[in-house]
């Protein structure tokens, strides 16, 4: 057991000092360069190895000597040790990825590590025609812009192809840049292939918008492709094959762009007339659509007018604000315009489309004005207007709504007066009177004027009455009124009735306030403004959208007024609180 141990602990120091011994006696004393294909195509990639028969720290080889003829890409190192025989040998490897600056005959220079150089390496770069097309590229990058000179603001696309006849373990495009200029990518990667030379491709197509925001001449970035591809290995069995990588760069070509400036025609009008603004457009224009039944138009109901506004060479973002100003006695409700994009035979097409709920508060003829947008034509280098003509608009009375036909109630009924008793019967005969003997209808319009005098008489003296109580009483009655709006109020918010509501929102503010002649409240927006509670004004406009939005059109869910209601009930609640504050009590 004792010798067991004593062989051990001798064998471990014999090993000790043989690797000891090994390192002692190893240093670096070699450097070898190499390229993995020579000649190369210009744009495309090389890989270069450095060896080093050492174990070296990474930072030891300094690659900025390259940098004058070549773009240095992804550089990757690896160590290795072996021992054979107790001899110990270590070397340490460099990748570095290669793509020429130019064609013709290059030098890659001797690289130093600790003091050895490696020799150099002349390198041939060829053009593409100068190639043969059986060793044509394995990856290449295309690119293609829509136009090469352009406006400010004038949005062009470039599409990107990257081709490829290997298999692609991982890589990535790079996005292109432009300085001065917002650039977006549009859609997804398109994926397809081809045939060029006789050499099948799997293409990968990238499409970007991009937008110069001041002129001049500008070189677009060449696009550069890096990855890596799989590669058959030198390593076999009888039973499996091995796959490796290898790290490819590819660049693409560098494209320049010019960019004008906006036309002094258009500065000096745009000049005259402060609303113009430059738009840049191939084609741009404005369409409507009216909602169905044509002109059956009717005080209180929404009417919809959706506008679209299409444009050609434009982006979402660049569409202009649809403005629709209304006739006095007509609201409009704007919706949130819908923005749509898409590309077609490499033009970006771009629309707005916009609804507007228009409400009449009488009948009447409106006329709504034109709708004008002015728009630079880079075709025929032009100024020009897309317009909608001025419309004319037919609303008639509402016979569904409360307050409609009030000449025909007061034509068919007995007037009443302010206590709701009956002033006059109807001086309107009926149907049956018209089949009455003329002597009984002279009699009866004797019988009706002598009691429309009585009564009128009556409410002479009424009125007088009225007159010399009134004030005494003001304050009674104008409790009286706001009681009596502010729970009708409440009870059309519970029960979900939206138009009834809204209608009686300024009768209660004007009773609760007791404001009257000019100073009344007559639109909502005064109301909110007057009010101005977050919540008020929040539940109004939900109500107004909910009466007269696009979904009143199509169908909107039931009402629910419990938020207005909350609202309503606070801010009565607050004018009831008693307001003076001004006494304290000291102690």
């Amino acid at each position: 057991m004792v010798i067991s141990k004593a062989i051990q602990t001798l064998n471990f120091c014999t090993f000790v000092f043989l690797m000891t011994l090994s390192h002692s006696t190893y240093a670096l004393t070699n450097v070898t360069a190499t390229v993995d294909k020579n000649p190369v195509m210009h744009n495309e990639s090389i890989v270069l190895t450095v060896i080093a028969d050492d174990d070296v720290e990474r930072n030891q080889l300094d690659t900025s000597p390259l940098l004058k003829d070549f773009i240095v890409g992804q550089t990757s190192v690896s160590s290795q040790t072996t021992m054979v025989n107790f001899k110990t040998s270590r070397t340490t490897s460099w990748q570095i990825l290669l793509i020429a600056r130019k064609t013709g005959k290059l030098t890659i220079p001797a690289l130093e590590i600790e003091g050895n150089f490696s020799q150099p390496i002349t390198l041939e770069v060829l053009q593409q025609s100068e190639h043969d097309n059986k060793n044509q590229q394995d990856i290449f990058i295309t690119s293609e812009l829509s136009r090469h000179e352009v406006f400010v603001q004038q949005l062009l696309t470039l599409t990107l192809k990257l081709h490829f006849s290997v298999e692609l373990k991982s890589g990535n495009l790079t996005e292109p840049e432009l300085a001065g200029a917002t650039v977006e990518k549009i859609g997804q990667d398109q994926q397809s292939d081809t045939i060029i030379n006789g050499k099948r491709y799997r293409v990968i197509e990238q499409t970007y918008a991009i937008t110069p925001e001041k002129s001049g001449t500008f070189d677009l970035a060449a696009p550069m492709f890096s990855g890596e591809v799989m590669m058959p290995s030198r390593r076999r069995s009888n039973f499996l094959s091995f796959a490796e990588t290898k790290p490819v760069s590819i660049l693409g070509e560098k494209m320049e762009l010019v960019v004008k400036p906006i036309p002094d025609s258009f500065i000096n009008q745009s000049q005259n007339n402060k609303q113009m603004s430059w738009l840049p457009s191939e084609l741009l224009s404005l369409h409507q659509e009216w909602q169905a039944n044509g002109q059956d138009y009717m005080v209180g109901e929404p009417i919809t007018r959706t506008i679209t506004l299409t444009a050609a060479g434009l982006s979402k973002a660049q569409l202009p604000v649809i403005n629709m100003k209304a006739a006095k006695g007509l609201k409009v409700y704007p919706d949130q315009a819908q923005l749509h994009s898409n590309l077609t035979k490499e033009r970006l097409v771009s629309q707005k489309v916009q609804n507007f709920a228009l409400v009449a508060s009488h009948a009447g003829r409106f006329i709504l004005p034109e709708i004008r947008i002015t728009w630079f034509n880079t075709v025929t280098n032009k100024i020009e207007h897309a317009t909608l003509p001025e419309q004319t608009i037919t609303v008639k009375e509402n016979p569904d709504a409360p307050n409609s036909n009030l000449t025909n109630i007061a034509t068919t009924q007995p007037a009443k007066s302010s206590n709701n008793e009956a002033i006059a019967p109807s001086l309107s005969p009926s149907s049956k009177q018209a089949h009455l003997p003329s002597s009984e209808t002279n009699n009866l319009q004797w019988l009706f004027l002598g009691l429309w005098v009585v009564t009128l008489l009556a409410w002479l003296i009424h009125v007088s009455l009225i007159k010399q109580r009134k004030p005494n009483t003001p304050l009674a009655e104008s409790t009286h009124d706001s009681g009596q709006s502010y729970i009708k109020l409440l009870a059309a918010c519970k029960k979900g009735q939206a138009q009834l509501t809204l209608d009686l929102i300024i009768p209660w503010l004007n009773h609760s306030l007791k404001l009257s002649g000019s100073a009344q409240i007559t639109t909502i927006a005064q109301a909110q403004a007057v009010v101005s509670e977050q919540n008020f004004s929040t539940a109004l406009n939900e109500l107004q959208q909910h009466l007269f939005g696009k979904n009143a059109i199509s169908g909107a869910p039931n009402w629910q007024g419990d938020m207005l209601l909350s609202a309503i009930q606070q801010f009565n609640k607050r004018q009831q609180t008693p307001t003076s504050t001004s006494l304290q009590l000291n102690p």
